[in-house]
């Protein structure tokens, strides 16, 4: 038969009982949440707590999947990861639990893996709750960590969404065994060198899909970079109202609008500069306008920018927006949000600005780290005599070290030095170019090979010893083309000048013979033409006498006619005016009294259902106390009653109970009591 278990039913798996669990909104339906592959149940250990609770994932047909056994097999070293603990999974197979699919088939390859508290990122942006400054940072900086630790070992989940970013930081459950403020759910999908390409690949979630590049699905170890990017920046900037009230519903952008110049990229993009800094600013926009998912940055890059910013400047930007400005009367979207070309001088400018102070800059302690091991790996390659290997990685540190500091002098040297080195040794005939770690490209993958170096030394030689071999390659490849090049041109040159002298003899020819043809002709018609001009000037003469007075009457004529007319129209604006205005009073008079009436009636409603609130809530912690004193004194017939009229009363305003203080659990109990009679009520 079907699994379609009810709250408190037993299900024992591997010699472990566990129950069907409540969902908290609705009593008296099991605690299950429905997604794309299968619906997933809460289990609670018969034996154990709250904080033990597994989930239990029953795959739709089209994905039960044997491979999932294997798959999962190589998931379990990652749950150890932070955010991935549900990668700690176990598969409901025949062989080892044989009874229980027999008894309900819907459990063959179902996992049972942790059940992971609190809200997902899509309630909260669903329920518009806006976020301190400091929730928003530390939710970033904890989805970027992820991130990285996934990237640094090939890892990535292919459907990075907001309903699969878990947020335990909001549980009501407090865990202190908690190591991430988020956690990522739905890892079928998952991408990594181990795992078999899934049959039925998704193609990313509306608000969070790169719509240039996906088409067929996602599975790549560059799969999460886009997603990723849109929600940090959602994190980032959902303690901003002004980006909380403008959110399309379930996500901030509307799938239409996604890598478009639309109002909300805007007003993001205006945000997270604004709040946060132009280095997460220009991390986003690499991301919004990137045309490959490869191009998009790194959460390595991500967590870097990250961990260099703190709250101060966003809760600053956001005080001085609340403060009262003088003499200013009317107030601006263009103050918050920046339009393309503001933004653009914006970032220009904090840019210029940044330049001439980054010598008096600090580097974070893991930033700073990370920049010592790479300058002594470059060293050491050096003394190795791999100097292309050595210059890849000093040209690495050189947008990573502050300003006119003197390890900056010294990279600086050591790059001229080994450039020289290498240059000698080639020579080329192609010009010169812009010096690589100048370039946009070096300096967007950089912060790339800083993570990768972060892991250890033995990656740092492998991409060295890559580097080297691959300049060598491309220096050869260079110097065959450009000689070939240089031949084809001299050919094609030789070519060019012989065909240019035989068509310069031919043009010079006919331009002797049209000229001596153009000179006779010319004499012909200079005769023509002056006895038509001294017969066209006694005509032009005539017409133009009979011109003038024809104007001058009609100059006369118009004159009294627009005279008139403009005595028309000023009586006729004059009359306009006055039914305007009369009619324009009304309305304005009408429009503040019902203005004024409808914020009246606002007003009462909300006063009375406040009070109707605070009264309700009263009413129930009384019949709460009530139920509790009667089980007490061992009046069951009367708790009984007194808990239905709890239930009653709470089921008329649950939304709005359940956050109230200790309504919810208080709410809880009593329903375990009207079920169970034999329930001790606790005394909350």
């Amino acid at each position: 038969m079907s699994f379609q278990p009810n709250p408190g039913d037993e299900v024992v798996i591997n010699d472990i009982a566990y129950t069907i669990g409540q969902h908290p909104a609705a009593p008296g339906l099991a605690y299950a949440q429905a997604g794309r592959q299968g619906i997933v149940y809460q289990l609670i250990p018969r034996t154990g707590t709250i904080h033990g609770a597994k989930a239990l994932k029953v795959f739709f047909p089209k994905f039960r999947i044997p491979a999932m056994v294997y798959q999962s097999e190589h998931m379990e070293p990652y749950s150890e990861l932070p955010g991935l603990r549900v990668c700690k999974r176990e598969v409901l197979t025949p062989e080892r639990n044989g009874a229980l699919i027999g008894e309900h088939p819907d459990l063959l390859y179902a996992v049972l893996m942790p059940w992971v508290q609190g809200l997902t990122w899509f309630d909260v942006i669903s329920d518009q709750k806006q976020l301190t400054a400091e929730e928003s940072l530390q939710l970033a900086r904890a989805l970027a960590g992820t991130g990285s630790a996934m990237e640094q070992r090939g890892l990535a989940h292919c459907d990075m969404s907001a309903p699969n970013v878990m947020i335990p930081f909001f549980s009501e459950v407090q865990n202190s065994a908690l190591t991430s403020a988020v956690e990522l759910v739905d890892v079928e999908q998952m991408y990594g060198s181990k795992m078999d390409r899934p049959d039925a690949l998704l193609a990313g979630s509306p608000g969070y899909a790169a719509h240039r590049t996906v088409h067929s699905g996602l599975w790549s170890s560059y799969a999460d970079r886009f997603a990723g990017a849109v929600i940090i920046a959602e994190m980032l900037c959902w303690s901003d109202p002004a980006i909380v009230e403008k959110a399309w519903g379930e996500s901030y952008f509307d799938q239409h609008e996604m890598q478009t110049s639309s109002e909300r990229y805007f007003t993001m993009r205006g945000s997270l500069e604004n709040r946060w800094g132009s280095k997460l600013s220009d991390l986003f926009i690499r991301a919004w306008e990137s045309h490959d998912l490869s191009s998009c940055p790194t959460f390595g890059e991500w967590y870097i920018a990250l961990a260099s910013v703190d709250t101060q400047q966003a809760e600053a930007f956001l005080a001085a927006l609340e403060a009262p400005q003088e003499d200013v009367t009317e107030s601006s979207e263009t103050d918050v949000v920046a339009t393309p070309k503001d933004s653009e001088t914006s970032t220009s400018v904090k840019q210029d600005a940044k330049a001439g102070n980054t010598s008096n800059s600090k580097q974070s302690p893991d930033q700073e780290a990370v920049v010592n091991r790479l300058f002594l790996q470059a060293r050491a390659l050096e003394d190795e005599d791999k100097p292309a290997a050595a210059l890849e990685v000093y040209r690495s540190l050189y947008h990573f070290i502050p300003d006119n500091s003197a390890m900056q002098l010294e990279v600086e040297a050591a790059i001229k030095e080994l450039d020289a080195k290498i240059n000698s040794n080639t020579e080329t005939t192609e010009p010169a170019v812009i010096p690589f770690y100048r370039s946009r490209k070096f300096m967007i993958s950089s912060a790339v090979l800083i993570v990768l170096l972060a892991g250890g030394v033995p990656t740092v030689k492998i991409l060295a010893d890559q580097a080297e071999v691959k300049q060598q390659e491309a220096a050869r490849i260079a110097a065959a083309k450009a000689a070939k090049d240089a031949e084809a041109a001299k050919l094609k040159q030789a070519e060019a000048e012989k065909q240019k002298a035989a068509e310069a003899a031919k043009q010079e020819a006919d331009a002797k013979k049209k000229l001596a043809e153009a000179k006779q002709k010319e004499a012909e018609t200079k005769k023509q033409e002056e006895e038509r001009k001294a017969l066209q000037a006694k005509y032009e003469k005539q017409a133009k006498y009979e011109a003038y007075l024809a104007k001058q009457e009609q100059q006369k004529k118009e004159a009294a006619r627009k005279a008139l007319q403009a005595k028309y129209d000023q009586q006729a604006k004059y009359e306009a005016y006055i039914a305007w205005k009369k009619e324009n009073d009304a309305r304005i008079a009408k429009e503040k009294a019902a203005a004024e009436a409808k914020r009246k009636q606002e007003l009462a409603q909300k006063e009375a259902l406040k009070k109707r609130r605070a009264q309700n809530v009263v009413t129930l912690i009384a019949s709460y106390n009530k139920a509790y004193n009667a089980q007490i004194g061992r009046k069951t017939d009367s708790a009984l009653s007194y808990a239905r009229d709890f239930k009653n009363l709470y089921n008329t305003d649950a939304s709005y109970f359940k956050g109230v203080g200790k309504v919810a659990a208080r709410m809880s109990a009593i329903n375990k009591f009207l079920s169970n009679s034999k329930y001790s009520l606790p005394d909350l």
